[in-house]
């Protein structure tokens, strides 16, 4: 094996010597500036990205805060205007209770009304009757014919009353 060969030894170290020179000046010149400009480049994009993702984080938070306020603002009128709401109703079953109350209170009175006035009537008749039957009892038991005055006096001694 010439490589081996020791009487060769100082020319395949010449020759390593100028192919490492002329690769290390071919890396250093032209691959080395392309990576380095590929690895900038996509240092770059990462710190735009993270600047980027950042920014959207903070708009995203701001959006939520906004939600939440314009969320709670909401929740906050509806209670208002559910309070209102049922102050309104509550008035205005109140007002209508009290209308139905004075309205039955009439009906109640103009019934005790009717009745007194049917009762009165109805004591009247039977004052008469009572009057017209204790005549009628007169003449079959002692056949004699009473005053009309003085049977309606008897009868309202006898009902209690004048």
């Amino acid at each position: 094996m010439p490589q081996l060969d020791v009487a060769t030894f100082p020319s395949q170290l010449f020759w390593l010597a100028v192919s490492f020179a002329v690769l290390y000046v071919i890396l250093a010149t032209l691959v080395m500036p392309r990576v380095g400009t590929v690895l900038d480049e996509r240092q770059r994009r990462i710190d735009d990205s993270l600047d980027r993702a950042a920014q959207l984080k903070s708009e995203a938070e701001a959006a939520v805060a906004a939600y939440e306020k314009a969320l709670a603002e909401a929740r906050a009128k509806a209670h208002d205007t559910l309070r209102d709401a049922q102050a309104r109703l509550q008035a205005e079953t109140d007002g209508r209770l009290k209308a139905l109350a004075e309205r039955l209170g009439d009906e109640v009175k103009a019934a005790e009304a009717r009745i007194a006035q049917a009762r009165d009537q109805a004591l009247q008749g039977v004052r008469a009757l009572a009057a017209e039957t204790a005549g009628q009892l007169a003449r079959k038991l002692a056949g004699a014919d009473i005053d009309a005055a003085k049977l309606d006096q008897a009868v309202g001694r006898a009902l209690g009353g004048s």
